[in-house]
């Protein structure tokens, strides 16, 4: 469980682990093991740090993919390149918030040339040690730190709301531009005005279907993290259920329109319309949380802003381009 005495405001230098496990990411495999068996080493390893001659962190290895590895192996192509390390005047808050969004077990802390010079491990903060067959104790320590992290950032309003309101711009901005792509194809939607009744229907199944595909690929991200293999299996998935859901979505619509106002050309434009922007609506449901994850923001606030700002402009090309090429 998590430790409830924990001051959000202090720096993370006073709770380092000052014992850390490096290798030289210049070395291969085995010149790495030739190196740690002559160490002395104390603490538990759950990363190992590769580094330049200089102590500037390169990467990191796990140490899974560092068993696993061949022996000729070369430390710079097995490492994590795309690391994520705390700077040295972090606070824990920012450690907190750095381990709910990336489910580390430790994180690197660096000094401002990038040598590490510690690592704060997760069961500092808890009653007991964690590894990789501790996940439902772990989930209960990261669900403890999300309501530290949240105690801390709901206290003041304001600083809620500066945290929020940059990611509405997003849809403040997609707004004015599918404003702006109506008025382009102004001549179209005055000759088609049954084109107009529908683009907040078109819009809404859009918004409906990114958000459902966000929701899924961040419990996936919190669960497995990053990983270009599952990311495709995912976009696969993805593409497969929303050509069914705009299919279905596309003739229910489509035949009302046709019903409605017959006009046959129109309803199949619609139709056509929803079909492709629910497709690319989920697609990006999946990319653009994935997207922000991997660059170290939190998912959960900016992913549904951003997603939802990026459907309704791709939304709005796709419907208007396929009315412009059918009617």
């Amino acid at each position: 469980m998590m430790r409830e005495s924990v001051n959000l405001n202090a720096p993370v230098t006073e709770h380092l682990r000052r014992e850390f496990t490096t290798v030289r990411a210049d070395s291969t495999v085995e010149e790495a093991f030739a190196s740690l068996r002559g160490r002395s080493i104390s603490s538990r390893i759950v990363y190992f740090y590769a580094t330049d001659a200089d102590g500037k962190l390169l990467g990191v290895v796990p140490t899974r993919r560092l068993i696993m590895a061949a022996l000729t192996d070369k430390i710079s192509d097995i490492m994590v390149t795309q690391y994520f390390a705390l700077p040295e005047n972090s606070t824990i808050l920012d450690a907190f918030e750095a381990f709910l969004v990336r489910r580390y077990l430790a994180l690197p802390v660096v000094d401002a040339d990038k040598r590490i010079i510690g690592v704060l491990d997760i069961e500092v903060f808890a009653d007991q040690a964690f590894d990789a067959a501790s996940r439902p104790a772990l989930d209960d320590v990261f669900q403890m730190i999300g309501l530290h992290v949240d105690e801390a950032t709901k206290g003041s309003v304001w600083s809620r709301t500066r945290r929020r309101f940059p990611w509405l711009m997003c849809n403040i901005g997609s707004g004015v531009l599918c404003a702006m792509l109506a008025a382009l194809y102004e001549p179209l939607i005055n000759a088609v005005i049954i084109l107009a009744l529908f683009i907040p229907v078109v819009l809404a199944l859009a918004e409906s279907v990114s958000m459902q595909a966000a929701t899924i690929t961040l419990y996936g991200l919190r669960q497995q993290g990053v990983k270009l293999t599952i990311l495709l299996r995912q976009l696969k998935r993805e593409v497969l259920s929303t050509a069914g859901l705009g299919i279905g979505c596309g003739a229910i619509v489509g035949t009302t329109a046709w019903v409605w106002k017959s006009a046959p050309a129109a309803a199949a434009a619609i139709g056509i319309g929803i079909c492709l922007s629910i497709m690319s609506a989920g697609m990006l449901g999946v990319l653009l949380p994935t997207l922000v994850h991997a660059s170290g923001r939190d998912p959960s606030i900016a992913s549904g802003p951003i997603v939802l700002a990026t459907a309704d402009v791709a939304t709005m090309l796709l419907y208007l381009n396929a009315a412009a090429l059918l009617l």
